[in-house]
Order: structure tokens, then C-alpha cells, then sequence
């Protein structure tokens, strides 16, 4: 298991070098400059913005600037911001625990919902609770996360009034503990639910579709001959083998969840690494909007790592291959 482990830690390496270079190319290809948001137009001079470039280290071969990057980046130096002058890392680590907070309730949200759903839907194949089941993960899958997030805000918020539209908690607050946590959950469960709903609708069908074939396997009936319970067959045999295939589907949720993260921080107003993101887009702050980049990337990698790890402790034969 250690050396399963310590293997899948360096192939991770050159991944991390691959996302610095990736990360780095598509933002100066991107149109424009910081410059341009930094400077006047209207009193900006040629020399002044040669001046400006010289002082960045902008007018350098990218190749040069990305090195200086990379070896800032191992020095735990992410630049700053061109607006604000504050830290980019400052900036992030304010950040990185809300997002976090959003990420982590939204998976511990899907698996909970989506793993007995598609349990029950496979154990009562072709009834109306499966059909129910089917019908809400294709509009889980179908319907557009911004779209969601919408109607979410109109009916529970607007209509029903049962939850506040967007924010963090109450301003200028100066609670602690768990009146805190009591606070923030309110403002939590609009933008969990339309992170969690897309996940939640793949997980349950890839649970029913695991389940299904694990329940045609001889080894099921060969259980059922020996005289064991229903509950012993379905919850010590059928449930874990099934449930193999879904562990591969955390790492595939991180990313999703960090993409959608984006959307679903800025329409709630979350202040998370998505709203940061989106709003430096918008300004053109290179040295955030690749700072975010890799600790969104740094993350599903993580949780990559963590679902081959949990894979390997349900199923043996990856260990000794």
C-alpha cells in the first residue's frame, strides 16, 4: 500500500509542472494586459507604459517570465495584485476557506443523497421510485448550472422567502463558535445544493448501474443458495464491490465542483476563489487568475490522490498490480 501510494505522489510531479506551463501559456494568450486596466488611456504615454513593463518584468521573453514565475512560486511568492498591491497568496488564504467549506459540503452532500438513491433505485428496478429516481438525475444532468442557481434563488428565496438570496453571513458579525456556524448555514444551502444537484444526479446512476451488475454476479447467487439475509447480501456483499466504481467518480467530481464553483460563488456572492477569479478575469489581474488556476488544479489533484488511495483500500488487486 506505501509504495502504491509513494507512486501515485510522483506521478503527480510532472502533472503539477504540466499545469504551471498550461496555466501560465493561456494567460498571455490571452488579449490585453494589466497595463491596460492599471493606466489611464487618456494620459498614458508610450513611455510610460514602456516604463511601467520594464518595471513588471512584462517586457521580457515569456519564456524568461514563465521561469520567474515557477521560482517565485517555489519561494511561496504568487505575486501581488496590480489594483490593490496586497499579496496574492493574502488574498487567496482569505478565500480558500470559503470555497472549501462550499466544496466539501457539496461532495459530502452528493454521496450522501446519491448513493441510497441509486441503491434503492437498483434494488427496486423499474418501479416508480426508479423511475422517479431516473427522471431526477437526466434533469440533475440536463439543466445548466447558472440556470439552477436562478431558480433556486426565485423559488426558495423569492417566492417562499425560507432562505436569504446571497452573501456570507451578517454584516460587520462578530459572532463566534458555534453561533458562527449556526450564521453561515443559511447562506450555505442555496449554493451547496446547485453545486452538489449535477453530482448527485451522476453518482446515483453510476450507483444503480454498479449495483445492477454486481447483483447479476454468480458470487450473489451463491450467497442467496447459502441462506444469508437480504440485508448481509446487499450491505456486505453487493454495497462494496458496487461502490468501486463510484469512488472513481470523487476524483471526477472535484473538478466539476471547482469549475462550477465560479458560477455558482458569483451569482450567491460566496466569497470564495470563484468570485476572486471572476472579478480578476474582469480586471485582468494575470498574477491571481493564475494563482487560483494552480491551487484549484493543487486541489483536484489532491482529491485525485485520494480516491486512487480510497480505490486501492476497497480493491486489493490495485495494489499488487
Amino acid at each position: 500500500m506505501h509504495e502504491y501510494v509513494i507512486k501515485r505522489i510522483l506521478q503527480m510531479i510532472p502533472l503539477v509542472f504540466g499545469v504551471t506551463l498550461i496555466t501560465f501559456g493561456i494567460m498571455h494568450l490571452a488579449p490585453g494586459s494589466p497595463l491596460d486596466v492599471m493606466m489611464d488611456p487618456m494620459i498614458t504615454t508610450p513611455e510610460m507604459i514602456a516604463a511601467a513593463e520594464e518595471r513588471l518584468g512584462l517586457n521580457q521573453p515569456l519564456i524568461i517570465q514563465y521561469f520567474r514565475w515557477v521560482q517565485q512560486l517555489f519561494q511561496g511568492n504568487f505575486g501581488f495584485s496590480y489594483l490593490t498591491g496586497r499579496s496574492v497568496l493574502d488574498l487567496i488564504s482569505d478565500r480558500l476557506g470559503a470555497t472549501l467549506v462550499l466544496a466539501v459540503t457539496a461532495i459530502i452532500l452528493s454521496f450522501m443523497v446519491a448513493i441510497p438513491a441509486g441503491i434503492i433505485s437498483a434494488l427496486r428496478r423499474y418501479s416508480w421510485m426508479d423511475r422517479l429516481v431516473t427522471m431526477m438525475s437526466f434533469g440533475g444532468i440536463s439543466v445548466p448550472q447558472f440556470f439552477l442557481c436562478l431558480v433556486l434563488v426565485y423559488v426558495i428565496s423569492l417566492r417562499l422567502e425560507l432562505l436569504p438570496t446571497s452573501g456570507y453571513g451578517q454584516l460587520g458579525s462578530s459572532l463566534t463558535g458555534l453561533a458562527l456556524v449556526m450564521d453561515r448555514i443559511p447562506y450555505l444551502i442555496m449554493p451547496a445544493l446547485a453545486m452538489a444537484i449535477p453530482s448527485m444526479a451522476g453518482i446515483a446512476r453510476y450507483t444503480r448501474s454498479s449495483m445492477l451488475d454486481v447483483m447479476a454476479e454468480d458470487y450473489m447467487r451463491t450467497a442467496r443458495a447459502k441462506g444469508l439475509s437480504q440485508r448481509v447480501i446487499i450491505y456486505k456483499h453487493a454495497l462494496r464491490n458496487s461502490l468501486i466504481p463510484v469512488i472513481t467518480l470523487f476524483g471526477l467530481t472535484l473538478p466539476m465542483l471547482f469549475g462550477g464553483a465560479f458560477v455558482v460563488e458569483y451569482i450567491f456572492d460566496w466569497p470564495g476563489m470563484g468570485t476572486l477569479a471572476v472579478r480578476s478575469v474582469r480586471n485582468r489581474e494575470y498574477s491571481i487568475i493564475m494563482a487560483v488556476n494552480l491551487v484549484t488544479a493543487f486541489m483536484v489533484l489532491f482529491g485525485n490522490l485520494i480516491a486512487d488511495i480510497m480505490y486501492a483500500w476497497v480493491d486489493p488487486r490495485i495494489r499488487l498490480k
